[in-house]
């Protein structure tokens, strides 16, 4: 077939080697582009006037659309060719990011972003499927690896390439970063690249993609907009049961289908489904972290963008050495002990970080950051690692997609959820005495905006209050993370196998390597 024979040339080609420093180059974008717009936010808030709300929308619509496309989309490419919807994925993140730079107005940044998370639908399961076409079995697990470093390296390099841009040009540049690295891939794919597919891959379900989509959106669209209407708001309460009706429709429908796009027999494995639960309520509480903190660095603290996002590197600099270090720890103790330590040390760095008063200044904030990444490293790479060993290795492709839309849904809900207390918690303690209402409200959409009227109306007191407002919040949420973590190490440490599965993949990309801290 020639397809093949081209893939067996490419295997040989020493242009191979270029093909993946342009896929290294896409899972950067697409790991940095996770945390990039965090230290964006206050920025953004301050320029656009963007409530707290908005801003969860900011962040949320692209993780909700990159969580409920990823399984079709690596469908898509198995029927229809991995190259050329990874082509279309990095072309439409690139022209996402494009609106996102030209955009003037909040609504703009939330679709540019929404358009981005279909972009890194198609590349982020797609990269990773290319391997096996360009790389035999014997240089394969040297290619893993460096793809996987690179979409670790993006964690961290995101606040510190996001502040600087900050420091330097408008907040557009945030998006505009992307443009070059997704048009390089684009052009790696076209010259580098062979095409390869799967017509036996299961059909796309139409349906349960937009249950999947809908629902997700109704069920954060909810979250974010029940503390400025109310829990028990016609609206909200609508948006909560339709999210119910949709996804438990999924959830039926695709029990009955012979192929399930979504197989969810799989969480009747053991093994699989507490470790997808840790991994996923990690990524809760890392998702709602990443939200609050750089407010607090930059309106609390007072930090510019590029000095937010360098105090964001004790995290990310304990996460990335605890990850590096996870797998030889399991091996002398067993996954089962690892992963609850590792719940354990992030609890008490979430409960440690609710300590946190005004008057704390950064010192006691590193302290309780790099614990937290280690707790992160150590809890979230073996549980990854055991969810995919706990597969069939005929089902491991199938099981790898839930397992990654899980922890996308669980970053998404964290942003939703932690940042909804966070909003009702500044709102309610936040001292507007004497302001006109109009302006009251203004103040109570963020901490930057109550800064705004401080500096605007001339009251030291408001600034204080929101200032301590804003901390009472943060507390909250690293408590409710903290609680979260407690119990997904009680679960970790009752139900999770003691001993390491060992299902072999076959594929690559199938790999616990492959799992992004």
């Amino acid at each position: 077939m020639a397809t093949l024979t081209h893939a067996e040339d490419v295997r040989r080609d020493p242009r191979r080697w270029w093909a993946l420093a342009a896929l290294v180059a896409s899972m950067l974008v697409l790991g940095f582009d996770m945390t990039i717009l965090n230290v964006a936010l206050p920025t953004m808030a301050r320029e656009l006037g963007a409530s707290t709300g908005q801003q969860q929308w900011m962040a949320d619509a692209y993780v909700v659309v990159f969580a409920a496309l990823m399984l079709p989309a690596g469908l898509l490419g198995d029927r229809f060719g991995r190259r050329l919807m990874l082509i279309a994925g990095l072309a439409v993140f690139l022209a996402g990011s494009v609106v996102g730079a030209l955009t003037g107005d909040v609504g703009g940044v939330i679709a540019a972003r929404a358009v981005m998370g279909v972009g890194a639908a198609l590349v982020m399961p797609l990269a990773l499927s290319v391997l096996p076409s360009l790389f035999g079995p014997e240089e394969r697990a040297k290619a893993v690896g460096v793809i996987s470093a690179a979409s670790a390296l993006g964690l961290p390099l995101g606040p510190i390439i996001g502040g600087w841009l900050l420091n330097h040009f408008w907040w557009g540049s945030v998006f505009l970063i992307n443009v070059p690295m997704a048009g390089l891939g684009v052009a790696a794919c076209l010259l580098l690249l062979p095409e390869t597919r799967d017509p036996a891959s299961p059909k796309i379900g139409a349906l349960s993609t937009a249950f999947t989509a809908t629902g997700l959106g109704l069920l954060v669209y909810a979250i974010i907009e029940a503390p400025d209407r109310g829990w028990g708001d016609p609206l909200v309460l609508a948006a909560f049961t339709a999210a119910a009706v949709l996804l438990a429709g999924l959830v039926l429908r695709e029990r009955r289908e012979a192929r399930p796009m979504l197989d969810m027999t799989l969480l009747a494995r053991r093994g699989f489904l507490f470790n997808v639960i840790a991994a996923t309520l990690v990524m809760f509480v890392l998702s709602g972290l990443m939200f609050a903190l750089p407010p607090y660095l930059q309106a609390v603290l007072g930090h510019d963008a590029l000095g937010t996002g360098v105090r964001l590197l004790p995290m990310m600099g304990g996460l990335l050495v605890a990850a590096k270090g996870a797998q030889p720890v399991v091996a002398r103790f067993g996954p089962r002990a690892v992963v609850a330590a590792g719940l354990v040390v992030l609890a008490f760095a979430a409960l440690l970080g609710s300590r946190t008063t005004v008057e704390s200044g950064y010192g006691f904030t590193a302290l309780w950051l790099s614990i937290a990444g280690v707790g992160f490293g150590f809890s979230v790479v073996p549980a990854m690692d055991g969810a995919l060993a706990a597969l069939p290795a005929d089902r491991a492709g199938s099981g790898s997609g839930l397992l990654m839309t899980l922890r996308q849904v669980g970053g998404a809900v964290g942003i939703a959820l932690l940042g909804s207390l966070l909003a009702s918690a500044f709102r309610h303690r936040l001292d507007v005495t004497g302001l006109p209402a109009e302006t009251a409200h203004t103040a109570g959409q963020s901490v930057v905006a109550a800064h705004l009227v401080a500096e605007r109306t001339g009251s030291a007191h408001l600034a204080a209050s929101a200032n301590a407002a804003y901390v009472h919040g943060m507390g909250l949420v690293l408590l409710v993370g903290g609680i979260a973590s407690v119990v997904a190490a009680l679960l970790a440490a009752a139900f999770l196998p003691g001993a390491a599965q060992g299902a072999v993949r076959a594929e690559p990309e199938e790999d616990p390597a492959m799992a992004r801290p």
